[in-house]
């Protein structure tokens, strides 16, 4: 009795998730993660969207990134599913806990890429590339890895943008305002990084596929 009352729910939950739309979010999500924790976090390159954003509210106003951060997601979720949908919405839960998890993983091992301190273009590129491939792999199913993802697609449909433009407004824009107390030098990495990471996210989500694959999906 309780299997047949659970099956509605649960089927409704899961359409339109097929077993290949899952594996590319849980990668896309492993991909993500593993660049930010091993280089961004390692390096200290600056972001820009939502992470950026929340950086600059707690250094000027001393508000607390605990806070902040899903506040600040809430509203762009919020705004996303106004105008992006339910399915959206669903698809960005699973995304979005599959981040989660791959951070708390990637934490319990030391960083597995060397320092590229010394290096900041380099860091900036390899930090840019795994964001772009990560995230990439996730929008392209339907959904977000996080606020950054929600905000920019919702700007992109509103818009009629491509998606790259619509990240880098959003990035650059924080970016800008984050040179009140952010050195240059570090604030043009991170443009480096947002730039490459927008060009291959809006790459891998408008990519052509084989026919084949195609009617598959």
């Amino acid at each position: 009795m309780i299997p047949e009352i659970l099956a509605g729910p649960v089927r409704k939950l899961t359409e339109g998730l097929t077993w290949k739309k899952i594996l590319c979010i849980v990668l896309g999500a492993a991909i993500t993660t593993f660049g930010i924790h091993n280089i961004h976090q390692q390096v200290g390159i600056t972001e820009g969207g939502i992470m950026g954003l929340m950086l600059l509210l707690h250094h000027w106003f001393g508000l607390s990134p605990a806070l902040l951060t899903p506040l600040l997601d809430a509203l762009c979720y919020l705004l996303a599913f106004k105008c992006l949908g339910g399915q959206f919405l669903k698809i960005s839960v699973l995304s979005t806990g599959s981040v989660a998890l791959f951070y708390k993983l990637w934490e319990q091992f030391p960083n597995m890429l060397p320092d590229l301190s010394r290096w900041p273009l380099l860091a900036a590129l390899a930090g840019g590339a795994f964001v772009g491939i990560g995230v990439g792999l996730i929008v392209r199913q339907g959904g977000s890895a996080g606020g950054d993802d929600a905000l920019a697609l919702t700007i992109s449909r509103v818009t009629r943008w491509r998606l790259s433009r619509a990240y880098l407004f959003t990035d650059l824009t924080v970016l800008a305002l984050s040179l009140t107390y952010i050195p240059v030098g570090r604030i043009a990495c991170s443009l480096v990084t947002v730039t490459l990471s927008s060009f291959l996210i809006d790459r891998i989500q408008t990519a052509a596929l084989p026919r084949r694959a195609a009617e598959a999906e």
